[in-house]
């Protein structure tokens, strides 16, 4: 998957890219095991100290490829690619950074929740639409968002799926920094150096210490998530929603209870 998930190294940053303009980089099972591979290469090579993930100036990622996840998760969710990609990000000892533009779609914003520094696009268009594609929270954002939130504000972006933008993500305290497409990818790097440059005993340590509080919560909850998303991925209601998804016109879910 070197193609579509690319990585390269500057010094000791590991940048991580997902390259798949013609489908909005959305994500199949193949590039999630690739960027698990890439988690993995970061959390176990000494000379990495950093990892950055980023897409273009004008896309992080559109979610999930719709036709791969229809047909449901590889086997248990923690040793499916997309568990691998999860639970490698949220235990992962060494900071992680965000350099995001364009659509951040379901993972696409989850997964920033993980990350230690996140910078966003002023063309940035965050969203969690799982309840209206009949699927339920993952990557942790059913624990963290109304633990950093409030109820009221994750019930919202969860539950009525609608996009926000960079400015409103700012303001919930979800995002670093808003750049320009065309500097937030070197403005992350910048920051990324930085912290390669910081004692970096200092900053696992720090790093743990802020992600101690919810370790094991965050854990059992990431299972949670995963065995009701592959359930929901098989659900009538879900079926429904993919169908429409690819027909172009609004599902229907007035037979269901």
């Amino acid at each position: 998957m070197s193609e579509l998930i690319q990585t390269e190294r500057q010094d000791r940053v590991l940048i991580v890219r997902i390259n798949r303009p013609e489908r909005k980089n959305a994500l199949n099972h193949a590039m999630y095991t690739a960027l698990a591979e890439a988690v993995e290469t970061a959390e176990h090579d000494i000379n990495i100290r950093c990892t950055l993930f980023t897409g273009s100036s004008d896309c992080f990622t559109a979610g999930n490829d719709l036709g791969d996840f229809a047909e449901g998760l590889p086997g248990e969710f923690e040793s499916s690619p997309v568990g691998r990609f999860l639970f490698g990000l949220a235990n992962a000892t060494k900071p992680v950074v965000a350099a995001v533009n364009g659509p951040a779609v379901g993972i696409g914003t989850t997964m920033l929740l993980h990350c230690d520094l996140v910078f966003a696009g002023n063309n940035t268009r965050f969203q969690m639409p799982f309840a209206n594609l009949g699927l339920c929270p993952e990557g942790g954002s059913s624990l963290l968002l109304p633990m950093w939130l409030g109820r009221a504000r994750a019930s919202e972006l969860l539950m009525l799926g609608g996009a926000f933008t960079a400015e409103q993500a700012d303001r919930l305290g979800l995002i670093n920094h808003i750049c320009t497409p065309e500097t937030t990818e070197q403005t992350a790097l910048d920051a990324c150096q930085a912290l390669a440059a910081q004692p970096p005993a200092a900053i696992r340590a720090t790093k743990a210490l802020i992600s101690r509080p919810n370790k094991d919560t965050l854990r059992a909850t990431l299972l949670a998530e995963g065995e009701l998303f592959g359930e929901r991925l098989k659900s009538a209601e879900a079926t429904e929603a993919f169908a429409a998804f690819k027909e172009k016109r609004k599902p229907d879910f007035s037979p269901f209870d």
